[in-house]
Order: C-alpha cells, then sequence, then structure tokens
C-alpha cells in the first residue's frame, strides 16, 4: 500500500515537471534563435495549461471533481490575497511613474553623485529606484537608457555599468514591500511584511555596504553627469509607504495611502492631471495580470500535487537529505528551503513564481523545525532574487544586454551583489543561533 501511495504523490509531480520543462525548454530553443526576451515568448501562465490539463487526466476523477479542485487552488485565501495587493501594487508603481516620482528618484541622486562616486552612486540609485517601485524590470527599464549615457559620457566599461544597475536592481527587488516577490514569500509563509523587511534588511544592508566598497574600487576620477530639472516632492509617496509599512500599517492601507498621496502630491505640486488616475490606476492592474493570472494557476496546479501527496513526499525527502548534514538546530532545514528556492528559480527563471511553487512546501519544513515565518519568507525571497540576478537568462540580464548592446553573460559577470549577498545570506544561517516561532499576520 505505502508503494502505491508513493507512486501516486511521484506521479502528481508529473504535471510540474511539465510546466518546468515547457517554459524553460521553450525559452532555451527561442534564445537559439536569437529571438530577444527568449523566455519570455512563452508566457508562464500560457506555459501552465498544458500542466492542469495533464493533472485534471492524472487525477483519475470526474471532470467536475477536478474542476472543483482547480477553483480551490485559484481560490486559496493566501492566493486571493496576494493578487489583491499585486493589483494595488501595479496601481501606485503605475500612478508613482506617471506623476514624476522616478524622474525625481533618479534625478535627485543623478544631482548628489560625486564624479568619482559614479559606480557605487548608480547602484544607490538604482537600489533606491527598485526598492520604491518594487519591481527589478521597470527599474532597468527607466534605468538603462540614463546609464548607457552615463557609461558612454565617463568613458566607463559597459559590463560593469550594466552589472552595476543589475546589482541595485535586485536589492530592491528582493527588499521592496511592494515587490511581487515580496508579496509572494509573505503571503506563503504567514509572515507580517513588517517583520520580513526587518529579517531581510539585517542581510541585505551588510551586503549592500560591501557591493558599494567593491565598486568604490572601480571607480575613477569622471565628468560630472548632467541632470534634468525634478521635483523633490515626487519621492515623498515611495518614502511614505516604505516608512509606514515598516510602521507596520496593513499593507491594503498602506497601498491606498501611497496611491492616494501620489496622485495628490502629482496634481498639486507637478503637472499630472487627476483625471488620468482611473486611467492610471488600470494600467497598474494590467500590468500585474500576468503575475496574477499565474499565480492562481500555479496554486491550482499545487491542489493537485498537494491532495495526491506529492508535496509531502517532497518534504520527506528533503527532511531525509537535511537529516545528513549533522547541523546544529534547524540550520540545514534552512538551507533547504534556500536550496528549494534557488534550485526552482534557475529552472523557471521567475523568482516569484518559483516563491509561490515551492511557498507550500517551505512552509511545511518551517512548521515542523521551528522556523519562524518571517525567516522562511526571507530566505524565499533572499535566494530565488539571488538565482534570479545570475541566470544570463532571466529577463533583467537579456533586457541589460540588449541595452548596452552585450551579452547577458557579460552583464552577470559584475553583478557583485547578488554573489556578497548569497555569501553573507549563507554566513548567516550556518552561525546564527536557532529561530523559535513567531506568529505572523
Amino acid at each position: 500500500m505505502d508503494t502505491i501511495i508513493t507512486s501516486g504523490a511521484k506521479r502528481s509531480l508529473l504535471p510540474l515537471l511539465c510546466f518546468v520543462l515547457l517554459f524553460l525548454g521553450s525559452g532555451l530553443y527561442f534564445q537559439s534563435q536569437n529571438v530577444e526576451y527568449a523566455f519570455y515568448q512563452l508566457p508562464g501562465h500560457v506555459a501552465i495549461l498544458p500542466a492542469l490539463i495533464l493533472a485534471v487526466w492524472l487525477h483519475r476523477a470526474p471532470l467536475t471533481q477536478s474542476i472543483d479542485v482547480i477553483i480551490k487552488g485559484a481560490g486559496n485565501s493566501n492566493i486571493i490575497t496576494m493578487c489583491l495587493i499585486y493589483l494595488l501594487a501595479g496601481a501606485f508603481a503605475s500612478v508613482a511613474t506617471a506623476s514624476g516620482g522616478v524622474d525625481a528618484v533618479v534625478n535627485a541622486g543623478l544631482s548628489i553623485i560625486p564624479p568619482a562616486f559614479i559606480l557605487p552612486g548608480l547602484f544607490i540609485i538604482a537600489a533606491l529606484v527598485s526598492t520604491a517601485m518594487g519591481t527589478s524590470m521597470g527599474t532597468i527599464g527607466a534605468l538603462a537608457p540614463i546609464a548607457v549615457g552615463i557609461a558612454n559620457q565617463a568613458e566607463l566599461n559597459p559590463a560593469i555599468v550594466a552589472g552595476v544597475l543589475l546589482s541595485g536592481a535586485m536589492f530592491g527587488d528582493n527588499l521592496s514591500i511592494i515587490s511581487d516577490t515580496t508579496i509572494a514569500a509573505t503571503r506563503t509563509q504567514g509572515a507580517n511584511m513588517a517583520d520580513k523587511f526587518k529579517e531581510n534588511i539585517k542581510i541585505a544592508l551588510p551586503a549592500a555596504l560591501l557591493t558599494i566598497l567593491a565598486y568604490s574600487l572601480l571607480t575613477s576620477d569622471a565628468p560630472q553627469i548632467s541632470t534634468e530639472a525634478y521635483n523633490w516632492t515626487g519621492i515623498l509617496p515611495y518614502a511614505a509607504i516604505l516608512v509606514l509599512a515598516v510602521l507596520g500599517l496593513n499593507v491594503f492601507v498602506v497601498l491606498l495611502l501611497g496611491i492616494a498621496l501620489a496622485a495628490l502630491q502629482g496634481s498639486l505640486l507637478a503637472d499630472y492631471a487627476i483625471s488620468n488616475l482611473g486611467k492610471d490606476i488600470a494600467t497598474g492592474f494590467a500590468n500585474v495580470q500576468e503575475i496574477f493570472l499565474l499565480a492562481m494557476l500555479v496554486s491550482s496546479l499545487s491542489e493537485f500535487i498537494k491532495q495526491q501527496g506529492g508535496l509531502q513526499w517532497i518534504s520527506n525527502k528533503i527532511q531525509s537529505i537535511t537529516a545528513k548534514l549533522r547541523l546544529a538546530g534547524n540550520k540545514a532545514q534552512q538551507l533547504a528551503i534556500a536550496a528549494l528556492a534557488f534550485i526552482s528559480n534557475l529552472c523557471i527563471a521567475n523568482n516569484t513564481v518559483a516563491i509561490v511553487l515551492t511557498g507550500d512546501v517551505s512552509r511545511n519544513l518551517a512548521q515542523q523545525h521551528q522556523i519562524s515565518p518571517r525567516r522562511s519568507a526571507s530566505l524565499l525571497d533572499i535566494f530565488a532574487c539571488i538565482s534570479q540576478g545570475l541566470v544570463p537568462y532571466g529577463a533583467q540580464a537579456l533586457l541589460l544586454g540588449a541595452s548596452f548592446g552585450l551579452s547577458p553573460w557579460q552583464v552577470i559577470t559584475y553583478n557583485y551583489y547578488c554573489l556578497i549577498l548569497l555569501m553573507i545570506a549563507l554566513t548567516v544561517v550556518l552561525l546564527r543561533r536557532q529561530t523559535t516561532p513567531v506568529v505572523s499576520g
């Protein structure tokens, strides 16, 4: 009987394997054909449909029952909450950008960079913008044209400048309270966003400081960079949501206040037309449509795997492996959560999807081994983002490569932040004392 159950549990993982192979395989094929953004030619929320069909077939139940499983997974309260946060985060990013927030942050930073501090200064700007926007791709899209001009004007190695931009973008992608990775990590682990931020900053800040030092050693005197006029008030909405979130205010309230503040400052102190607010909010909703749908469909796929014992089988396998490591306390299990996120992202090249896919297994491991929700959420987010910043077929490296006319391999070579973050995160796991569970909401 145990053999039959184990066989069924293993078989339930086939749809997940199907999804990974379709997503990864199509990306490798299109990359071999020199297609731009190769890994995004077959969107994730489309690639998962054959996997769901396979899951329904393997379920061996009436179609109505299988559809009920799909609906149950997609309607999971954590997933729905996460998707609603995605919508509000997308709306805030859209309104804040339209009202001049991104331009204000970028030009304010560029105006105060000393000539001999260009590379670390660019890293800091990218880190601030990505933390404010909550998206590494949005940060790169906004800053890449400026960074290309800086590289030409200052006669800097374009690969180094691209690596600096990627480093800063991944800092905010991992840390921002409106990043889809943060939202996914906290919701799947049942962690409070402020707690997760405080957990992450202990690791991310030392890594950022060492990265600034490393890029300082590569910088020499260069001409002053020209900037455009900007309004300091454009920075206020970003600063406000960061402070309010860290203070522990409900994330829905934080984002709603952020949208209102961005619209008000833009209309009162800039040239933002308040009549465009509804359209900009709708644009923000549309911008997160893909990750919204994918999160729901991945949850549906996970529900099939969960009901057939696949997640428990994975959890048991991981525990049997980590038990052999002979590390004190729950350090082996923390490394297991880190490895799950890192390896999943290597396969999928999408850190948010990797977190959603491994969320249930990671939460089970955390609950069984007294790992606090904020720690497991932090580990998932950190190691998925490290992996994303180091894969040459990730969207970030591909966009930077296209912007600078470089190979994506050249771009990731100078991504010092992710490499330093990896070393610090592993050191913290191995040296820090065992955690105890903390109830988070």
